[in-house]
Order: C-alpha cells, then structure tokens, then sequence
C-alpha cells in the first residue's frame, strides 16, 4: 500500500440494522454479512441496532454470534436508554447521542447510511424520508421507489402503466374486508387457483399462503392480516420461479442486470418457497446460478429487470423476481429493493456468479451512494 493510500481518510458508513418489521432478525443477519466484509482499511463502520420497539441504539452486539436458525433469531437488544439519533441540520451528517439527563452530543459525522432494513419502517420509504430530511447520503431506493417496492399493490400498478406484465389480482383493504366480506371472496374466488395470498407490504414471505381450494381462502386472508390490513391475493403462475440482481448505474452509466438464478423448491416439504424454505431449512430449496436458461431468454429476463428497475426509478439496487413460463413469456412477480445481503442470499450469489465479488459490491453500492447528488435528484 502506497503512502498516499495510508493516509487517505476511510469512508464513515453507519449501518442501519433490525428493525420494527417483522423481518427483524433477517436485517440482523444480513448486518452481520456486510460487518465482516467491508475491508476495515477503507471503511469506519459504525454498526447502529434499531430495536423492535424502534429505539437506535449503538450496537456492541458480536456479529460473528448472529446466525438465523429455528430455535434463535437474533435481535437488537437496547442495553441502556441511550438513543442515537441524525441531526436534521442540512448538511450537517452527523450522528447525536441522547442519554437521560445529559445534554445531547455528537457521536459521529457520517459519509453515508447504509440502510439494511427489510420491511415496513425501513425498506419502504420511512427511513430514506428521514435521511432525506437531514441531506444525509444513503445507499439504495429514494422515497418513492421505495415505497412502491414494498407495496404489492401500488407497485403493480405502476409496472402495468409501463407495459410491463403483472400476474392476475385482487385487493382486499381493512375497510373493504370488514363490511363486504363476500365481495372480497367473491373477486378472489374469481380468479384462477392456486391463489397467493399475501400482506401488501411485507416480505420474506412472512404471512403468504398458497390457495388451492377456496374454502382455504377467508383463514388465508386472515393469516395476511396479522401483518398488514390490506392484502394482495394474486392468481398463480404456472412458472419457473427466476431471480435477477440488478445495480444502479454507476459513474452515469446504464442500469445493470445480473445473471439470473433459480430457486427450486422441495415440494414434499413445502407448497411454495415460503419463510421457513428461505431461511430455516437448509434442504428445503435448491439455489441455481446461473440458471439453465437459453441465452435469449436470459437476455430477456435481464431486460425485464432493468426495465422494472428503470420503471420504479430505483437507485442503488434491487432484486427483481419473474417467472419463466413454459412458452417462454417473462411475468413480474415483485421487486425487492432491500433485498438479503448475507454472502450466500441469492443477490450477491448472483453478482458473484456475474464476475462482482461481495466486498466489491459492497463497494459499488457505497460509491453509487457517494457519488450521488443530495436533494431533489
């Protein structure tokens, strides 16, 4: 290393990890990944819990004991009433410490946030709105496309305003279900089965049950609405199941797409690639990258990927899933624009397979971030 590169000061990334959601523990995984591999010559991090109550809290947690198994989800745990909160000073990027009965002080000036929050109150628009606020630089999605990404429903409509093709479906809001249950059903049950039935603003598959008889459908809706009061029931495809990673531009250039991978699911075991399929089971799903796929084919999937990450206009990255039916057409199932960030979940997986290790994505990402404007982009 020359003697310039030595002295170069590092980049202060604040992380930003768990959580209100109920993709908690994920998030914290997820930290854990990014902790170990950013190069501690380039980057000063400054790891920040957010606790399930929503309390920020600066984090002395071992991201080393931060596994996800059945039996233990890690968390962020608030060790004292200590808050940590960004100044809303424009410009200012700093990061104040609040302790009881002391007069609040600068805990750190920071470069950028990195803001691996997966769910409402985080992924979808909240957390950017307050970063925003203080002119704060951050990695990923603005306001909007965040907002859009998280939320099935608004989301479809806006990649159907760009032609690009959605599968079947229906919403049911909380004042709809409440006082015209059958028109729900009835507008669901219209539509062909297996239906899905999932929480408008969730991920992780958390809540999200297969149909494939109606009588099924009323405890499903219910099941949605323990985590969101409005819910998207959409009609199956009858599809392979395809993921693409895509990337901000970079330096002005042109939105990029990965190789696509597939998941295969063990269907004696699970009826779909449901939460505990993600992350509980390590039989339950096969994780295919690249997927056998011809070239034309995957040239089209990559393009649907960036146009939906175009369309959204999203910023940093995304991972944008379609199904690949059997006469080839390519459908939009959703995008992801926080997506799992340990080294082995299928984004970086992707990358890698693509030519773009983990810590040079990380990099990418954390220089998208640099590089872009504050403000009204």
């Amino acid at each position: 290393m020359s003697e310039s590169s030595e002295l170069k000061p590092r980049v202060r990334v604040a992380l930003l990890f768990g959580g209100r959601s109920g993709e908690h523990a994920i998030s914290v995984v997820t930290a854990a990944g990014v902790m170990r591999a950013l190069d501690p010559a380039r980057y000063e991090v400054i790891p920040i819990g957010i606790t399930h109550a929503g309390q920020w809290v600066l984090s002395t947690g071992d991201p080393e004991q931060w596994q996800l198994t059945a039996g233990d989800m890690p968390e962020v745990v608030a060790e004292s009433e200590a808050t940590i909160v960004p100044s809303l000073t424009i410009g200012d990027g700093r990061l104040r410490l609040l302790e009881p009965g002391q007069v609040p002080r600068a805990l750190s000036e920071v470069d950028v946030v990195f803001p691996l929050l997966h769910g409402p109150f985080g992924e979808d628009g909240t957390v950017q709105g307050l970063l925003e606020l203080a002119d704060v630089r951050y990695v990923g999605s603005g306001v909007l496309a965040s907002a859009l990404g998280m939320d099935k429903h608004f989301c479809k409509i806006a990649l159907q305003a760009h032609g690009i093709p959605v599968a079947p479906y229906t919403v049911i809001r909380d004042r709809d279900w409440t006082l015209d249950r059958k028109g729900c059903l009835d507008a669901a049950s219209a539509l062909d089965l297996p239906l899905f039935v999932k929480p408008a603003r969730s991920g992780s598959s958390l809540g999200v049950t297969r149909v494939d008889d109606l009588s099924a459908l009323p405890a499903a809706i219910e099941a949605a609405r323990e985590h969101d009061l409005k819910v998207l029931v959409e009609a199956g495809v009858d599809g392979r199941e395809i993921e693409c990673a895509v990337l901000g531009g970079r330096d002005g250039g042109l939105t990029r797409a990965s190789l696509p991978g597939e998941i295969v699911v063990d269907s004696t075991a699970h009826a779909f690639y449901d939460f505990e399929a993600k992350y509980l089971s390590a039989d339950a799903a096969q994780l295919t990258c690249p997927a056998d796929l011809p070239d034309d084919v995957v040239a089209r999937v990559q393009n649907m990927a960036v146009r939906t990450f175009d369309a959204l206009e999203c910023e940093g990255l995304a991972r944008v899933d379609v199904f690949v039916t059997s006469d080839e057409r390519v459908i939009v199932n959703e995008i992801n624009t926080m997506p799992g960030f340990t080294p082995i979940s299928m984004f970086p997986r992707m990358w890698a397979e693509t030519g773009l290790t983990y810590p040079d994505l990380l990099d990418d990402l954390i220089h998208q971030a640099l590089s872009r404007s504050t403000g009204l982009r």
